[in-house]
């Protein structure tokens, strides 16, 4: 797994081990996720929740963003995670958070122009994030969202709609604005 493009460029990142349950994204799916943002990225705050290794978070700063802030709860997750920061020198840019993504969702007072949800396929964890999110998103901001293909999501979460959903064999995302 490389950083696909920016300032860490080629930048080869760190994974967890855990076969079914830590499933990085594909190099092809966060290819295509930030050719569908690439104009949403730079200057803004990035929430990467259920951040695993950190990839989209590490790639968004790659890309211009001015913050990214990572989120999750397990302590090897977020230790690759800052690892991973360290070795492509984004870290000045970024903050890490250890907990629960509703805990953090509920005490933090930060809002967020981009948020990045990538959490555990078919736990009902994706549907749950997107209705907590009400309240934490900047004017104008948006949600990117991946899922296994299939999988039910609502029209509206907040102020936010469903623009559009995108397969890509087992994989979709969708993109709420």
């Amino acid at each position: 797994m490389r950083v696909i493009t920016g300032s860490a460029r080629g930048r080869v990142l760190a994974t967890l081990e855990g076969g079914e349950v830590v499933r990085p994204t594909t190099d092809k799916v966060k290819e295509a996720m930030f050719s569908i943002i690439q104009f949403d990225i730079e200057g803004r705050r990035v929430l990467d929740l259920f951040a695993g290794c950190g990839q989209l978070g590490i790639e968004a700063l790659s890309r211009g963003a001015e913050k990214c802030t990572f989120v999750d709860a397990d302590s090897k997750a977020v230790a690759v995670i800052k690892s991973n920061l360290e070795h492509t020198k984004l870290a000045d840019s970024a903050a890490v958070a250890q907990m629960d993504a509703f805990s953090f969702l509920r005490m933090s007072p930060e809002v967020f122009d981009v948020v990045l949800l990538d959490p555990p396929y078919g736990t009902g964890l994706l549907q749950k994030a997107l209705a907590s999110l009400d309240g934490k998103m900047a004017e104008g901001s948006l949600i990117v969202c991946e899922f296994s293909a299939g999988e039910e999501l609502p029209e509206t979460a907040g102020g936010l709609t469903l623009f559009k959903r995108y397969k890509y064999g087992k994989t979709e995302l969708a993109v709420y604005r």
